[in-house]
């Protein structure tokens, strides 16, 4: 399975913890492998790192985002399904020191399957002000 698709599947569960608000992550990681009959390693382990890792660093995360909402804008206002493909080119840009330019075209990607007509230009503008603010380069 290629990186694409393996995302596709990340942001399937993570946008599942954020409208259930779970808490237990562990938990609903191990019913999402289950009921999607998951056997891949590689897989399992990504979904575990990304979910974890929003987790561990969500105080930062959310934070990141408040700061680059337009000033009437709030973290509740933000359809679940783009706040899990902030969040999850947030943490891949970050943490996981993916390449931004790829982080971002791939949750895009991912807005313009899923979302609503807007979204993809909203999550690029978010992201593009975190790269300015963090100052991050390409590898």
């Amino acid at each position: 399975m290629n990186r694409t698709a393996m995302r596709e599947l990340v942001f399937k569960l993570v946008y599942e913890i954020e409208v259930q608000k779970e808490e237990e992550k562990e938990e609903e990681i191990k019913l999402f492998i289950e009921n999607n009959q998951i056997t891949d390693n590689v897989l399992i382990e990504y979904l575990t790192d990304v979910v974890k890792g929003i987790k561990d660093n969500s105080k930062e995360i959310n934070d990141l985002i408040t700061k680059n909402l337009k000033d009437n804008w709030s973290l509740n206002r933000i359809s679940k399904i783009n706040l899990s493909l902030i969040k999850i080119a947030i943490y891949e840009m970050l943490y996981a020191k993916l390449p931004y330019k790829v982080a971002i075209n791939e949750v895009v990607e991912l807005a313009k399957k899923y979302a609503d007509d807007s979204a993809p230009i909203f999550i690029n503008g978010i992201l593009a002000s975190i790269v300015k603010e963090k100052k991050l380069n390409e590898p």
